[in-house]
């Protein structure tokens, strides 16, 4: 394979603002040691990671979250396959080695352009409430939210898992190679074993205590009461089982028989019993959805409609900014003012509107109005932070009286961009929510806990909120697979784990690029700040932190912390830039 890496992201593309971004970020993945028996190629793209340099290639590219999900994704190319083969490949794989994010237990959004069509499709692999949910399924006996953890461990936070049937339908439609060859590869691993990574090891040893919960997944996370180590060879044969019956059944073979039985019997068995059902499992469907497209300096930024609150808020963020100058960069304060409040704004409406559209009505065309967006960015023209910000009144031909929403999101999930030679582009975003989901695991993988992106609460004061739980809903999703089109090409594909401050990560690596010239790696490594509902989030123990006191001076609330995103980003245009997040142990690579 041949792998090039460029040497002029770093001081041409953005210049100082690049050299800024990767001075800033210490990588999580201090070199190649942490994945010691990786091919030529994979330790050269993981020391182009932190040196702060882009990955470049003339046909194909991928970029994901762990080496050898990035290899896996990478042969299916090199053999001549799809992004759509790749993404199979790379997604099958992920749940064997970073099966605290993603995996067939959970959920995924797909943004997808096809080189023979020049369209942009969306597809909605998110989970669903089973059919016996109610508005009060995380409520106690007297009406009151239940606590987070309380909520999330056990049965009872399980939704419908999509991405089993995403990874058929993508195939299906897009696909050319044998879909069992491509969960080969993951097969392999599961029953050879594989080491585990510093940053699953690290992670399992946070969560110690809520994986003891199960008996099954202590027993593979936790052999023998302790937790495993980097380095460590650890074996699934219970996930090569599950993809061997799939590879043989299709994603049928996942949602009706003897597995899905289990799967059931998992969540209805657990302490904290659910109410996932054989049916529920049976009747699940991928939707394909609007692409929802917004401009910016001259491009089109398309990502995930509802029941993803991603591309409007993103939209709405960058539709903010429009009229500003952001030219000074990530260090000065006034842009930072100016990003700061278009992002609360976006997610004051974010909180009132968004939700599953097949539910309850969302404006989306009202909330990504030109004029709308025009008249709420005047509020941007003070000199101080917003003192106060409230949802606006889209237009739209229904009455809109909803309650603002009260979702806990907290960060997990996954990322994956791929670009294939002949051009199609594939950007997904994948999760089962909550770090190592509900902790329940049947098959060799984790079942999700994404019933808690729900409302905890169904009203306030007498008004519904339009996130809160019902029979078949899919829960809001901060997800934001993007896909950037200059003159209907495109030009950018990025994405990012993070919760609810996804939106923010997302947002913040396309003013990155288009903005302050930035190279797509040293857009990735740019420090973190991040506002969504009033504090000012700066990424700790980087160059971020220095913006603390001028911001406080213009009356925000500044805290400091770990902002640790998943960034994976691949500029499309001559030749193929990729840029993968120091913060995670991702690459990009490329051919």
């Amino acid at each position: 394979m041949r792998l090039v890496l460029s040497l002029v992201g770093m001081m041409s593309a953005g210049g100082v603002f690049a050299q800024q971004a990767a001075d800033a970020v210490a990588p999580e993945v201090a070199g190649v040691g942490a994945f010691e028996g990786m091919s030529p190629a994979v330790t050269a793209a993981l020391d182009a990671k932190v040196a702060g340099h882009s990955v470049v290639a003339q046909n194909w590219m991928v970029a994901a979250a762990n080496p050898l999900a990035v290899e896996a994704g990478a042969a299916v190319l090199k053999n001549g396959g799809t992004a759509a083969d790749a993404l199979v490949a790379v997604q099958a794989m992920l749940g064997l080695v970073e099966p605290q994010s993603s995996g067939l237990g959970g959920g995924a959004f797909l943004v997808w352009y096809d080189a023979a069509t020049g369209e942009v499709t969306t597809l909605d692999g998110r989970e669903t409430a089973p059919m016996a949910a109610t508005p009060r399924l995380f409520q106690d006996a007297d009406g009151e939210p239940l606590k987070f953890f309380d909520a999330v461990v056990g049965g009872r936070s399980v939704g419908t898992p999509g991405t089993p049937a995403l990874m058929a339908e993508v195939h299906a439609r897009w696909g050319t190679a044998e879909w069992a060859s491509l969960l080969q590869p993951a097969i392999a691993l599961a029953d050879g074993g594989f080491d585990v990574s510093p940053r699953l090891a690290a992670l399992v040893a946070s969560d110690a205590e809520r994986l003891a919960s199960s008996k099954t997944t202590a027993a593979y996370f936790l052999p023998n009461g302790v937790a495993v180590q980097a380095g460590d060879a650890l074996v699934n044969t219970a996930y090569a089982d599950t993809l061997r019956l799939i590879a043989a059944g299709g994603a049928e073979a996942f949602y009706t028989g003897d597995l899905a039985g289990k799967i059931v019997d998992t969540v209805q068995g657990a302490t904290n019993a659910g109410v996932l059902s054989e049916v529920d499992l049976a009747i699940y469907q991928v939707k394909e959805r609007a692409a929802v497209c917004a401009p910016y300096r001259g491009h089109e930024v398309c990502g995930m409609g509802p029941p993803s609150s991603g591309a409007v808020a993103v939209g709405q963020i960058l539709g903010l900014l429009e009229g500003y100058d952001l030219s000074a960069g990530p260090q000065d304060v006034e842009v930072r003012r100016l990003i700061g409040d278009a992002s609360r704004l976006a997610f004051a409406d974010r909180g009132r509107y968004l939700a599953d559209s097949d539910y309850v009505p969302v404006p989306v065309t009202g909330l990504l109005d030109p004029a709308y967006l025009a008249e709420r960015a005047n509020l941007l023209a003070g000199e101080a932070a917003l003192p106060d910000v409230a949802p606006g009144n889209p237009a739209f031909d229904h009455a809109l009286n909803w309650a603002d929403d009260m979702a806990i999101e907290l960060p997990s999930t996954s990322h994956i961009s791929i670009v294939d030679a002949k051009g199609n582009v594939a950007s997904m975003t994948t999760t089962i929510e909550n770090g190592f989901g509900s902790r329940l695991m049947v098959g060799g993988f984790l079942l999700n806990n994404e019933l808690t992106d729900f409302s905890f609460r169904s009203h306030v004061d007498g008004m519904p909120i339009a996130n809160r739980v019902e029979p078949g809903k899919r829960p809001r999703s901060s997800m934001a697979p993007t896909i950037v089109l200059k003159d209907g090409k495109p030009v950018l594909a990025v994405g990012s784990p993070g919760g609810s401050r996804i939106i923010g990560y997302v947002a913040g690596a396309i003013v990155a690029h288009l903005d302050w010239g930035m190279d797509v790696q040293a857009a990735v490594s740019t420090p973190h700040a991040v506002n969504r509902f009033g504090a000012y989030d700066l990424e700790e123990g980087t160059a971020a932190t220095g913006l603390a006191e001028p911001l406080e001076a213009l009356g925000f609330d500044v805290g400091t912390r770990a902002l640790t995103s998943g960034l994976h980003m691949i500029a499309i245009g001559d030749d193929l830039r990729g840029g993968a997040d120091p913060r995670r142990e991702g690459i990009a690579l490329g051919e």
